[in-house]
């Protein structure tokens, strides 16, 4: 089956696993851990962690989901410009843990260009920032 992903990125082949555990975590309006997956999806034929762990590394890898490393959790990608081998960066809330992708093109070009004091350039990150959803903001 090949479905593609939002924007104008390349489509790419998923097997049947991966297919269904990106469905599962694509629907989902919160971040899902592996073994939360593995319970939702083991009437549908996948039945080990390792199976639900190789879907994932690969739909990772695919840059068709990502991790939330704080987490321990997957969200759908829905940044057509993702550049997810690369570059991840997320706002998540302290309060409804809601958790938004950050696109924002200074941030990455900022970074992109970003040397520490030893002179380190890096080549990837995976950025988390906590705080509070406009939700959740007192008023």
């Amino acid at each position: 089956m090949r479905i593609s992903k939002i924007g104008n990125m390349q489509k790419q082949t998923l097997s049947k696993n991966q297919k269904i555990i990106f469905d599962l975590i694509d629907k989902s309006a919160e971040p899902l851990k592996a073994y939360s997956i593995l319970f939702n999806v083991q009437k549908k034929g996948i039945k080990a962690p390792l199976q639900v762990y190789r879907a994932l590394d690969k739909l990772v890898e695919m840059g068709k989901i990502h991790k939330i490393e704080s987490r321990n959790a997957f969200i759908a990608c829905h940044n057509s410009s993702c550049q997810v081998a690369k570059a991840t960066a997320f706002s998540i809330c302290e309060l409804c843990e809601k958790v938004t992708e950050i696109s924002n093109l200074g941030l990455s070009k900022y970074l992109a260009k970003f040397k520490d004091k030893n002179g380190m350039k890096y080549s990837k990150y995976n950025l988390e920032f906590f705080g509070l959803c406009k939700k959740c903001m007192p008023k």
